[in-house]
């Protein structure tokens, strides 16, 4: 490990003799309110060394004291021509311009972009994308976008699990502002702890992704960025109810303290107590909760010093009840049960207390502005209370997360340098019905990251990290992303890399605790709880062209990853009777294609569709099978259309979804009695989502939508559910929409 930090830092003495550069960030003013503006074009008057701002707004380009005047421009806005005579960093607001020559302009913003120049496959999601579905947490967050595939794991929790690239989200790493979020004990039901109001903006990253955030990742990254204190609205309010008598509050209070420091309070409530049972089998069709979300963020900018700091200080109760109509939990203790016959009724109890600190320190040299250092600490704890039936978990998982990240360039703005070390700590305490497991991880890792940019054909980045960790030893992540245009508004891709991580079986499998199985680790000696940490290599293509269709913006993108096993803990749910934990001896893989359209048919109204094929097997103790409950075929399409702005603000918004999903691979059943078991394959389903959003003004907006409104349900998604103690009871053969059509309606208000 000595060897590769000391040739790390050996590169990074090389800075030293680096160019200087000019750094910045443009904005535009929407709504009364300051934003970056990306894709903004910035340059030195009468020269060829400019830059395009990135999806942050941010910009860094070559100074030298010859250059005296930088243009900034964007369609839409009024180019502006700034006399520089130091190198300070630059804040610059376009204002938007009615007028050029005479011939009237617009520009709109997409809700969602992919960028021609980045090197990785990424996508960028706009507060106005989450705006076109309720959103009321994370999970939800992700009903427009094609990538992701959002599903209920099981017919008991109610929990939306999501998956990239067939693969499911504890292959993802997910994070906020670029710290990991969800991971370990959260990985079921994380990602319903983030409020979709608190969210500012997504990236969605297919692939490997960058060592800087780690080396867990294996299908992709997705990293939410926050609405800051300074920036979000003074006030905010949103308020949500659903026919179903789920009421949601998020309201946000941000104030300015000093000239520097800004706070905000975000609390977040949501209530679920009316029960509900469609389909008449005697089990609630989505479970009975509350939940309480508080956090309470700080920011420190120092532009002077080039310092920026936030501290983020979170508290989340959530509290689930699910099962069968008749049960009370009042009468039902798991932990004391007596004899079956005592047991009235088959009930759920989920109850979650997390704690979290958050901090984030950036500091900009304002004598060398391509020079930054940043440093981020993250600790929370998290304790899980749950029974499902006769079967008990609980987990107590603390977790700290530390990693400095040192920028800087080598000779010129072409060649960025990225390096820094991190520390990771989890400790994990869990019950599993009468057993005890417990286990302690740590890792010392340091990465260097070196990205290419020539701002026109190549773009390439880099990536090798070493990392000692007390149970997955010592190891090497290498990771590469290449762009390369071959010609104009195009962006061909390519990449691979290496993940590895510890599975965590229990967490990341808790929807099949609601059914009678028998739970078995077929130990092999490993040092996580008797198994072998996960190693998958990801490789990955991609094309994206720009292009006219009949005078109006288009794009079509072609996607294809596989991902390869060296090693992976299989889930085996193939005996109806057990869940069998051991380690890959064989072959998985996961081949996923995707292609998509979009297009702005005319103004005011986008299209996007896409196909996804998903191959992904795995070698199963009973033979190569596929995944099952994974579609092989997809179909998505979403338009949306609104209507121009009137003088004082108001306008229309509508958007509708439409998600086909082929039929799926049941597990086998054939060793149940008859009438339990299932064909080997699923219906296709297909669902229908609605939104309209009135705005009246750049304060106030309502909004009315669906979700299913076809009504398509699920007939019989538990097995034996007359008989939930007896051995044939499973929830988990979900494949589709279990409650049918949901109509929402509620309102934003703000004040900025």
């Amino acid at each position: 490990m000595k060897k590769y930090l000391i040739i790390i830092f050996l590169f990074l003495s090389l800075v030293i003799s680096a160019q200087e550069q000019l750094k910045g960030i443009v904005l535009e003013t929407s709504t009364s309110k300051e934003s970056p503006l990306p894709g903004a074009n910035v340059y030195w008057l009468g020269s060829t060394i400019g830059a395009i701002t990135n999806e942050d707004g941010t910009f860094s380009l070559p100074y030298k004291f010859s250059f005296n005047k930088l243009v900034i421009s964007y369609v839409g806005f009024k180019t502006d021509t700034l006399v520089v005579t130091e190198n300070k960093y630059i804040k610059h607001v376009l204002q938007a311009s009615d007028e050029l020559d005479a011939i009237t302009v617009t520009s709109r913003k997409k809700a969602t972009a992919r960028s021609y120049l980045k090197a990785e496959n990424t996508l960028f999601v706009s507060s106005d994308e989450l705006l076109k579905a309720a959103c009321c947490n994370l999970s939800e967050s992700f009903e427009t976008n094609p990538s992701i595939d959002v599903n209920f794991a099981d017919a008991v929790s109610g929990t939306r699990q999501i998956k990239m690239l067939g693969l499911n989200s504890p292959y993802i790493l997910i994070a906020t502002e670029n710290i990991p979020a969800i991971r370990g004990a959260s990985q079921a039901y994380g990602l319903s702890f983030i409020p979709g109001t608190w969210v500012e903006s997504i990236q969605i990253t297919k692939g490997a992704g960058s060592v800087v955030n780690g080396f867990e990742s294996i299908a992709g990254q997705i990293n939410a960025e926050l609405v800051k204190p300074s920036t979000d609205n003074k006030l905010f309010v949103n308020l949500y109810g659903a026919s179903n008598e789920r009421l949601e509050l998020n309201t946000h209070f941000n104030t300015k303290v000093s000239d520097k420091w800004s706070t905000g309070l975000y609390i977040h409530g949501n209530t679920h107590q009316q029960k509900h049972d469609v389909n008449d089998d005697g089990f609630l069709d989505m479970p009975l909760y509350n939940q309480i979300n508080v956090m309470n963020r700080w920011q420190y900018t120092n532009t002077e010093k080039g310092v920026v700091s936030f501290i983020n200080l979170r508290y989340l109760n959530d509290e689930k009840q699910a099962g069968q109509l008749s049960f009370n939990p009042d009468n039902f203790d798991p932990r004391n049960t007596g004899p079956l016959n005592e047991v009235e009724a088959w009930g759920s109890e989920i109850n979650t207390e997390r704690f979290e600190v958050t901090t984030k320190l950036g500091y900009v040299n304002p004598e060398i502005p391509y020079q930054s250092l940043g440093f981020q600490t993250a600790f929370s704890h998290h304790s899980q209370d749950s029974y499902f039936g006769l079967n008990l978990y609980d987990i107590q998982h603390n977790s700290f997360y530390s990693n400095l990240v040192y920028n800087s360039i080598i000779s010129d703005s072409r060649h960025k340098v990225k390096t820094g070390l991190s520390f990771t700590y989890d400790h994990y305490d869990e019950l599993v019905n009468t057993q005890e497991f417990e286990r302690t991880e740590n890792s010392v890792g340091a990465f260097f990251e070196y990205a290419y940019d020539n701002l026109d054909k190549l773009t390439m980045t880099v990536g090798v990290r070493v990392d000692q960790h007390n149970r997955l030893g010592f190891f090497v992540t290498p990771r590469l992303h290449v762009r390369y245009t071959p010609w104009e508004k195009s962006a061909l891709r390519a990449s691979v890399g290496r993940g590895k991580r510890s599975a965590n079986i229990f967490a990341e499998n808790q929807n099949l605790f609601s059914s009678s199985r028998q739970i078995n680790i077929l130990n092999s000696g490993g040092k996580i709880y008797g198994l072998d940490p996960e190693i998958a290599w990801n490789y990955g293509v991609s094309y994206l062209q720009g292009f006219n269709l009949f005078g109006r913006s288009a794009d079509v993108t072609f996607d294809f990853y596989r991902t390869d096993f060296q090693n992976q803990v299989v889930v085996d749910w193939e005996n109806p009777f057990e869940i069998n934990f051991y380690n890959l001896e064989g072959e998985s893989y996961a081949n996923s294609f995707q292609f998509e359209f979009n297009y702005n048919a005319f103004e005011g109204f986008d299209l996007r569709t896409a196909y996804k094929y998903y191959d992904i097997k795995t070698d199963y103790n009973s033979g190569k099978l596929e995944k099952p409950l994974i579609p092989k075929n997809r179909i998505f399409a979403n338009a949306s259309y609104e209507t121009n702005q009137n003088e004082n603000g108001s306008q229309w918004k509508f958007d509708t979804t439409y998600n086909w999903l082929d039929s799926q691979r049941y597990p086998s059943t054939a060793l149940s009695a008859p009438e339990f078991q299932l064909d080997e394959y699923s219906p296709t389903v297909g669902t229908l989502n609605v939104q309209i959003t009135k705005v009246f003004s750049p304060k106030f907006e309502v909004y009315l939508g669906g979700e299913n409104v076809t009504n398509v349900r699920q007939p019989n998604p538990i097995i034996s559910p007359d008989d939930p103690f007896g051995s044939n009871f499973d929830s988990n053969f979900v494949y589709g929409p279990i409650f049918g059509s949901l109509y929402y309606a509620g309102l934003r208000y703000k004040i900025q």
